[in-house]
């Protein structure tokens, strides 16, 4: 027998899940103290049309004197919408030296100018100039938002900006004319929500964050680092697109003939093996969606059946095994006791970090422990609550449970891993001493 979320089609529960969203906006978030920048991006839906249910013209504009809940409805009660697909508009980030987010899968969007007049004009506007598409346009329903967040640098307690996602639905049934600037995005992939829910898709990342150990030094150093502390392992979702668009100016779109024909030297292999997760443009590398991405999606997934993007997470990790198990057991009960915390709080939802950043919605001071958990995790969020009357219980989502005092854990394992390391190390050199002086009496 089919489960019971199989048995509603998901443009129906998208259509409740977008109602919802316009009926119940999440709260403006301002910024923190001494941050100034604020970012916007645009999760863009449309639904695709199936084989069978093709509709006679691909121009469905909705009537702008209507609400938007009519203009939903009005959208999602047609036959080619019912039996379509719901799909995700993607970018993949052009390949740029000193990008934080450099060849990331995201959201277009960016920073919100002086002259925009609000966040969602920002969006709107970024959405325009990095793939040429106007949302401003009859073929868009501006659905609402989903929650604003502090973004912080991972291992400091640095806010860097407030981001705001906004949700826009295309009712038309055709592909948009895209057009991509080169220097901003290197390809753009619409994505089904069925793949995105699905447990198949799940996959790791796993990123080099010896730079945030070694502030300063060349590749060798950091090559040592790694060598001891591994390769850091996000959760992540492998991308399967229905469509996408390349950008064919970006360097290394046709392999071959932007890169070099001569043979790489060792050095030079150590060099692209050492600088690896941070500067190579992964032209032919699987998309991944892992990140801050990854935590915005998550809010809006959690909402569609089957529910379970909480299951399917993982907390972050590195990849030695020593390392791995220190880890599992410093923090197993915490853990445990931030899971039932949030089971028994409300239907959680996934957290949005990555090597170097994080992104979390604003929550009750009750999210975090009183002091504020820094690093990937956070940055004292409490310090930027904005609670807003009517919103209440919206404002309480399970990114602070569930990381709360997780990344004040970690950094007490990595210490515990060297120590470990650096102890063995010297069993090891005492033993193989006191060896060779046995062989040179004997």
């Amino acid at each position: 027998m089919a489960s019971s979320h199989k048995s509603t089609p998901l443009s129906k529960s998208l259509h409740d899940v977008l109602v919802d969203l316009y009926q119940h906006p999440y709260p403006h978030v301002p910024n923190p103290p001494k941050c100034k920048k604020r970012a916007s991006v645009a999760l863009i839906l449309r639904v695709r049309p199936s084989y069978s249910h093709c509709p006679v013209t691909s121009i469905s504009k909705p009537n702008l004197n209507l609400s938007v809940e009519q203009q939903l409805e009005d959208f999602f009660s047609q036959d080619w919408v019912r039996h379509g697909d719901p799909e995700v508009l993607f970018i993949k980030r052009a390949s740029r030296v000193g990008d934080r987010w450099t060849g990331h899968v995201a959201l277009p969007g960016g920073k919100r100018d002086p002259e925009d007049a609000d966040d969602k004009a920002a969006a709107i506007r970024e959405a325009s100039e990095e793939i040429g598409l106007d949302l401003t346009t009859d073929d868009y329903i501006h659905v609402g938002n989903l929650p604003e967040r502090v973004v912080t640098t991972s291992w400091g307690a640095v806010p860097l900006m407030v981001l705001c996602p906004f949700i826009f639905l295309s009712t038309r049934s055709d592909s948009p004319t895209l057009n991509l600037q080169p220097t901003e995005v290197a390809s753009t992939h619409w994505v089904s929500l069925r793949a995105l829910l699905a447990p198949s898709s799940r996959a790791v990342e796993h990123v080099d964050v010896s730079d945030r150990f070694v502030k300063q030094g060349g590749s060798f150093i950091r090559l040592a680092c790694r060598s001891i502390i591994g390769w850091m392992q996000f959760s992540a979702i492998r991308l399967t697109p229905t469509e996408s668009l390349h950008c064919n100016s970006v360097p290394g779109f046709i392999p071959g003939i932007e890169e070099s024909q001569d043979f790489p030297s060792i050095f030079q292999k150590l060099k692209a093996w050492s600088a690896r997760g941070r500067l190579t443009d992964g032209t032919h590398r699987p998309l991944l969606l892992w990140g801050l991405t990854l935590g915005i999606l998550a809010d809006f997934l959690d909402m569609l059946p089957p529910h379970t993007a909480v299951q399917l997470w993982t907390y972050p990790t590195f990849t030695p095994p020593d390392l791995r198990l220190i880890v599992n057991v410093l923090t197993y009960r915490l853990r445990k006791h931030n899971m039932l915390l949030a089971k028994s709080t409300m239907r959680p939802n996934q957290t949005a970090i990555d090597s170097q950043t994080a992104a979390l919605p604003v929550t009750r001071e009750t999210d975090l422990d009183s002091k504020g958990d820094g690093g990937i995790s956070g940055v004292g969020i409490d310090k930027y609550n904005e609670s807003s009357p009517g919103n209440s219980d919206r404002n309480f989502y399970a990114v602070g449970i569930l990381l709360g005092g997780y990344y004040d854990r970690l950094r007490v394992a990595i210490i515990v891993f060297l120590a470990w390391r650096a102890a063995a190390g010297s069993i090891a050199t005492l033993s193989i001493f006191r060896l060779f002086r046995h062989y040179q009496l004997y």
